[in-house]
């Protein structure tokens, strides 16, 4: 039997013109145990759609494992590497992953205390909160009525040394119920997204570019990012945008020589635009929080210069300039319109293509909440692919 397809559950605040090519329901596949025709169905859809939800779903931390490794069979290691690494001891994502000690590609995470579970016989779970990261923090008695941030748009990737995951997946254990919050952007643009307790938001990457106008269009083509090393121990003492999309340029980050040992050759160099293997499109793919450098190439020869942004190129090391460029072309993406904000239920499985979409964490949790999820990405076995010439000469 064909898997279905179903279109996904938008809330009202979505429009609904810009998920035509988001997220789909998937019926009549068992994501614990599937056969290599329905592997290949499914990963067809998998990056035509980019993020695809399976409900009511048994699966083991093996089993979660087998399905995330089935889409980069030579891929191994947890997306973030070896836990135990100086590096990662001093990383902003230290305190939010527990490792499930059978399977250590497969991450606990949550709020809350966990007993007894897989292995482990207490994990003390912490739901990352707003005012550990953000520059300006919404007050305790808004957060009393249910007022909230995004915590932190990003891709799951080390950035530094291993390349970025193929896709991730999420498994809802514990979903603790309660009223709604309201995420609030408090970036002057009034913006607010009402938004399940513990939702996780989704964008997509594709939306991203396509919706930029046609001079910022050509500087992402056109352009390369550069990323810190260590980048998450580096951006460890900023504070972030308060809309979760970026850091605030304060000088606050470590300087590359308090840095763990690094290599200039294991830092990350990525194109700003990375096209899809299926599809061919291309998605916006910037962790905007680690970016150091921005490179831009010249307008190709024959290409129309009137009103080009950069039409020479440059390569760019402010990082305020650099910042306040990505912020103005990842920002309008992120408006209430574009956000999917699932929300779970327990025993949801969802699967998206980490190279094709932007996620981030959202809301608060009383300490009594128990919210427990198995997280699973792969560092890749390969690197993403960027615009082709044709590409290039296409939009910019």
């Amino acid at each position: 039997m064909a898997i279905e397809l179903l279109p996904i559950p938008l809330p009202e605040t979505a429009d609904p013109s810009k998920f035509t090519k988001f997220g789909r329901e998937v019926k009549g596949l068992d994501p614990a145990n599937f056969t290599p025709e329905q592997f290949e169905e499914l990963k067809d859809a998998l990056y035509k759609y980019d993020a695809l939800l399976f409900r009511n779903v048994d699966m083991t931390p093996e089993q979660q494992y087998a399905l995330t490794k089935a889409f980069d069979p030579a891929s191994e290691n947890y997306g973030h590497g070896n836990k135990q690494t100086e590096a990662d001891k001093k990383s902003i994502l230290h305190p939010d992953l527990k490792t499930i000690p059978r399977v250590p590609q497969v991450q606990l995470i949550g709020n809350g205390t966990v007993y007894n579970h897989e292995g482990l016989a207490e994990a003390r779970l912490k739901h990352p909160h707003h005012k550990t990261f953000h520059k300006s923090i919404v007050s305790q008695e808004d957060e009393d009525k249910g007022v909230t941030r995004f915590y932190r748009w990003h891709i799951d990737a080390a950035l530094y040394n291993l390349s970025p995951p193929k896709v991730t997946t999420l498994y809802a254990l514990n979903v603790p119920q309660g009223p709604k919050q309201v995420v609030r952007y408090d970036d002057g643009s009034g913006d607010e997204l009402p938004v399940p307790l513990g939702t996780t938001a989704f964008v997509s990457g594709r939306t991203m570019f396509d919706i930029l106008p046609k001079e910022l269009k050509s500087v992402a083509v056109r352009s390369r990012v550069k990323y810190a090393p260590h980048p998450y121990v580096w951006m460890a003492p900023a504070r972030a945008k308060s809309t979760g999309l970026g850091i605030e340029s304060d000088g606050l980050e470590s300087s590359f020589d308090d840095l763990p040992p690094w290599e200039e050759s294991r830092r990350k160099v990525y194109p700003v635009v990375w096209k899809n293997p299926v599809t061919g499109e291309l998605s916006f793919q910037v962790h905007p929080c680690g970016v150091a450098e921005l490179h831009i190439d010249p307008i190709p020869e024959g290409n129309p210069r009137d009103g080009a942004l950069y039409p020479d190129g440059a390569h760019l090391t402010d990082l305020k300039e650099v910042r306040d460029l990505l912020y103005s072309m990842q920002r309008p993406a992120i408006s209430p319109e574009f956000v999917y904000p699932h929300d779970w239920k327990e025993k949801d499985m969802v699967l998206f293509h980490n190279r094709g979409l932007l996620h981030t964490v959202v809301g608060a949790f009383k300490p009594d909440q128990v919210r427990a999820f198995h997280q699973c990405n792969l560092a890749a076995s390969d690197e993403p692919t960027g615009p082709t010439a044709d590409d290039v000469k296409k939009w910019a």
